[in-house]
């Protein structure tokens, strides 16, 4: 209440509001899940976080402050979640199919942009799109379109 409040006097006063990510959005449940794919192998590489910071400024149209603040608040989330059916859940209800299979591709593309896929990052993934109602057909597809197309780029 007091949040709306003060949004609503800056909003009038002409002030900027700050973007905030609540527990149930689901920009913040794929930012947590891309998160988690950069640390699951105890490696987090400056081209992934790189990769994972062009994302979230992308695909979900924030500048870099935005995007910086939804990359700390998915850090927190990923850090104190037990499981991944916290976000995918929350991706569950707000996406459809496509949106559900972007979302794996996001994922594959943060693992593949230290120049490999390891297999805890493969096997989050196979478990994440699970969770997400991908289809393993589709899952293999998407794998293999992100890996075709970093192999273009190098």
């Amino acid at each position: 209440m007091l949040r709306s409040l003060t949004d609503f006097i800056a909003e009038i006063a002409g002030g900027t509001r700050e973007a905030a990510f609540a527990e149930n959005d689901y920009r913040l449940a794929a930012a947590a899940l891309l998160v988690h794919v950069v640390t699951i192998d105890g490696v987090i590489g400056a081209e992934e976080m790189a990769k994972l910071r062009r994302i979230l400024e992308a695909h979900f149209s924030l500048g870099k402050d935005d995007a910086e603040r939804l990359l700390e608040a998915a850090i927190a989330r990923d850090a104190e979640a037990v499981d991944l059916y916290a976000f995918t859940s929350v991706l569950n209800r707000a996406m459809d199919d496509e949106g559900r299979k972007r979302v794996v591709a996001l994922m594959f593309e943060v693992a593949y942009a230290d120049g490999g896929l390891t297999e805890f990052e493969d096997n989050l993934v196979w478990r994440a799109a699970e969770l997400l109602n991908v289809s393993s057909r589709d899952r293999v597809q998407l794998r293999k379109q992100v890996r075709d197309s970093f192999e273009v780029d190098r």
